[in-house]
């Protein structure tokens, strides 16, 4: 008999894990009497009730699964701790919040089963009620790292996907610090269906997601796939180094032909303003680059584990 394993992130949900397990296990009921299930729900250092839901859901069924950590590491080592974790020979990564419907889970299982895919995701089609400043930068984000990345990213993916055992493995190899999972599952490749479907708001909570994280997402995103900003100014720094020669041999001619006549300063400091704002952004990019490459040579680990449903521990991964 198969066996999934149900993966999910937590972090201050302890309003949403009751309606996510009572909903869970009415689709295992109804769609899986073929298939074992294990949940393994990854408790990323909240600061609520949320360790206290899953250890009450840990006494009611031993299907149930967890692990604490030690501190707030985010959603991506969350993830990867869960993949470590998980024994099915399917894995699937879901929210707490059923904004993930598991409703579509029976479909994805089947599209692995008999048509021998390795990967199921899910995409939104729409985003209702998203702020729509949110939505609006959320696609100008795919559209710029599908251009500069060799890695498709495809827009409104969700991390709730079906994986076969074979393509976590893969996943698992990567161990890399700067995680951005949606890479790295178009990274190892695999033959991969999508299943679409409209956007699901929150059951309860709220949104741990800001605007100013999600930026901060994005940028982990580009530059984790893409050293095209680094192109992008070298290609700037020759393109100023080429217009400032002309201008020398502009104002070498101009001087010579009709002397030097006095130039007015604020169009000079306007543009030691702009030279300088471009050399301090090109100085930003390589710093990112840089600031990822000096986290990555320190081999930290990606989380520490304080607890699991087998008793307290201290495990570093």
């Amino acid at each position: 008999m198969d066996k999934i394993s149900v993966i999910v992130s937590c972090y201050n949900e302890e309003e949403s894990l009751p309606l996510f397990y009572k909903e869970m296990e009415r689709v295992r009921k109804e769609d899986f009497q073929d298939v074992e299930f294990e949940y393994i729900f990854v408790n990323d250092g909240s600061k609520d009730n949320t360790l206290k839901e899953i250890k009450n859901l840990r006494e009611n069924d031993s299907k149930v699964r967890y692990i604490s950590f030690s501190r707030n590491f985010g959603k991506e080592a969350a993830m990867f701790a869960g993949l470590e974790a998980a024994e099915g020979d399917y894995i699937t990564l879901m929210d707490a919040d059923l904004q993930d419907p598991p409703s579509l889970l029976r479909q994805m299982y089947d599209y692995i089963k008999n048509d021998g895919y390795d990967c199921i995701g899910t995409r939104r089609v729409t985003r209702k009620g998203e702020p729509p400043i949110r939505s609006f930068f959320a696609r100008i984000f795919y559209k710029l790292i599908n251009k500069m990345s060799k890695v498709e990213m495809v827009d409104g993916a969700r991390d709730y996907r079906l994986m076969t055992r074979q393509m976590v493995d893969a996943i698992l190899q990567l161990k890399e610090y700067n995680r951005y999972s949606k890479g790295l599952f178009s990274f190892v490749g695999f033959n991969t269906k999508w299943i679409e479907y409209e956007n699901v708001e929150r059951v309860a909570g709220e949104t741990k997601w800001s605007f100013w994280k999600l930026f901060k997402y994005a940028i982990e995103g580009i530059t984790a796939f893409s050293t095209t900003p680094l192109i992008i100014s070298s290609v700037i720094g020759l393109l100023f180094c080429l217009i400032s020669f002309l201008l020398i041999i502009f104002i070498i001619i101009r001087t010579l032909i009709y002397g030097d006549p006095t130039s007015g300063w604020p169009s000079m400091v306007c543009i030691i303003f702009f030279v300088s704002g471009v050399q301090l952004f090109s100085l930003g990019i390589i710093g990112q680059y840089l600031s990822k490459t000096y986290l990555e040579v320190k081999h930290r680990p990606i989380y520490i584990v304080k607890e699991t449903e087998k008793g307290e521990t201290m495990i570093k991964k």
